[in-house]
């Protein structure tokens, strides 16, 4: 497998990268670059909108709109014009933010927090422990708090199974899995730890139920583990910081990689322009699509 560069999109913090079967589009966002990408990986079409702030993360809605983390809050979006803010995530904690937020099998937005570390000059500032939290926002709109476990950085939010999630804490270097009950997380058990290389960013499922992790600050790879915590596969990039993956084109065939250049010196930016870019490859077997916000899904979700 040799990933390659479909476009040269320089974020410095490309993110939350889901794929859009009703439009064939690619999604994601830039942290830092305050916006929203989309592009049409068989056209070469590619739209940007700018974000009110620091943009974390974004999924797909039932009618057709995104549901988007922004720093602090959770809004809707229909691809242009305003933000509809619903609510503000942690209000009583001022320096944490939005990370990772992905929809899940039950139509819910899923999302995590962390102690802020970018500064007001998108300078990285240091995470002194662990201050972050896992909340679901049903389709209803209410918002709760899933477990009370904390998280140096929450990242990867994937379901093997409708009853079952797998997610990472970055600074722990590990994946954990939880059992779901009643909309709360139970039963916490490591699940994948000690790679080597990098630490664990965004995650994606693929149809033998294997997970892809982007292995992020140099990890330079994605790993593929197998449902019993295997890494059972490796695959190089091209880039430094891959921060997430997701399926798409025809029959969820390609793997998609978004990348980061946050911190990255000019030097190594001059002999590295791909760098926060986005790639593609092609694994040994496809992926699942992703939820819709408000749409519960049968599981395994219907790849017709």
């Amino acid at each position: 497998m040799t990933a390659r560069l479909i476009l040269p999109s320089a974020d410095v913090v490309g993110e939350s990268l889901v794929w859009d079967d009703a439009r064939a589009c690619l999604v994601w966002v830039d942290i830092i670059g305050r916006r929203i990408h989309r592009l049409d990986p068989q056209t070469g079409a590619h739209e940007t909108w700018p974000t009110p702030g620091r943009v974390t993360s974004i999924g797909l809605r039932k009618d057709g709109g995104a549901i988007v983390g922004l720093e602090r809050h959770i809004a809707l979006w229909d691809w242009d014009g305003d933000f509809r803010i619903l609510c503000e995530v942690e209000p009583d904690l001022p320096g944490n933010r939005l990370n990772e937020g992905v929809v899940g099998p039950d139509g819910a937005f899923w999302v995590g927090t962390m102690q802020n570390n970018i500064g007001a000059d998108d300078a990285p500032l240091a995470i002194e422990g662990k201050r972050g939290r896992l909340y679901r926002l049903a389709p209803d709109l209410m918002l709760s708090r899933v477990s009370d476990d904390m998280f140096g950085i929450t990242n990867t939010l994937v379901w093997p199974e409708p009853d079952r999630l797998i997610t990472a804490d970055t600074l722990d270097d590990a994946l954990y899995t939880y059992a779901v009950r009643d909309n709360r997380l139970h039963d916490c058990r490591p699940f994948q730890s000690g790679f080597g290389r990098g630490l664990p960013d965004g995650s994606c499922l693929d149809v033998e139920g294997c997970i892809w992790t982007a292995r992020v600050a140099g990890g330079a790879c994605l790993t593929r583990t197998d449902p019993e915590g295997r890494v059972i596969a490796v695959v190089d990039l091209p880039c430094t910081w891959p921060t997430s993956c997701a399926f798409g084109g025809p029959d969820l065939a390609t793997l998609y990689v978004t990348s980061a250049r946050f911190t990255m010196t000019p030097d190594h930016l001059a002999a590295h322009p791909w760098e926060g870019g986005l790639f593609a490859l092609t694994p040994p077997a496809p992926g699942c699509p992703a939820f819709r916000f408000g749409e519960p899904s049968t599981f395994p979700a219907d790849t017709d």
